[in-house]
């Protein structure tokens, strides 16, 4: 079973989770941490992992499944008892997260409701993503198969990835793509405006008709000039 020294280390995680919750969720200023401990379900997604996965880790049989299985119907939050899960992650509102078993969450994550880190093989192998540090995962996003996305990198609600994400970088679109990254050290601060985004498909489409309306003006441009009478020819 879990010892004194390991449940003192997730005493000390579960500190960390309940100081994220209250320094990036806005609905948590002036709040307690035994107000965040008692009704975040966040925190108590997390608090049920940090016991199963030491569990898990301990060889202990069944527990960890039971607690995760319990944590999900109670929650919405389904976390694999086999998934590494840093320190300081924030899970917002949390409803249909779903984090699979060889996922794999840096430190000062924050994964928004709906988001999925899911397996893209049947093998028993790494199968589930990395997310390193201060990454951002938008509302309803997957990221999907044996992927890093980088430290600091942001992805865009709704949005699915299925491949390599660069450090410091913003992600969009259906699969996903990057469209901005900041080649410069950012700032060691946290930014989790994960709806203001730049869409790569409206600007296609505003090139699009950008060039309609271009070939448009071309197109009335040689109806006057074939609309134009011929002159006689003055030479006898």
């Amino acid at each position: 079973m879990i010892g004194i020294r390991t449940a003192a280390r997730v005493a000390g995680e579960l500190r960390r989770d309940i100081s994220a919750a209250h320094e990036r969720d806005p609905a948590a200023r002036g709040v307690t941490p035994i107000e965040i401990l008692a009704t975040w379900p966040g925190v108590h997604a997390l608090l049920a992992h940090r016991v199963a996965h030491a569990l898990h880790d301990a060889g202990v049989p069944v527990a960890p499944r039971v607690i995760a299985a319990t944590a999900r119907t109670v929650t919405g939050i389904e976390i694999h008892p086999a998934a590494d899960v840093g320190d300081g992650l924030f899970i917002d509102h949390g409803v249909g997260v779903v984090v699979g078993e060889t996922a794999e969450i840096g430190e000062n994550v924050t994964l928004y409701q709906g988001v999925t880190l899911g397996g893209t093989s049947l093998k028993r192998e790494k199968r589930h993503p990395t997310l390193e540090r201060n990454v951002v995962v938008g509302t309803g996003a997957a990221v999907m198969g044996a992927l890093t996305v980088g430290e600091g990198a942001r992805i865009g609600a709704g949005s699915v990835v299925v491949t390599e994400v660069p450090p410091n970088s913003v992600v969009v679109g259906v699969p996903g793509k990057v469209i901005y990254r900041d080649g410069r050290k950012v700032a060691p601060r946290l930014d989790l405006d994960h709806a203001d985004l730049p869409d790569p498909l409206t600007k296609a489409v505003e090139q699009v008709l950008d060039r309609i309306h271009a070939l448009e003006s071309e197109v009335q441009r040689l109806r006057r000039a074939v609309d134009q009478p011929v002159e006689p020819d003055p030479r006898p």
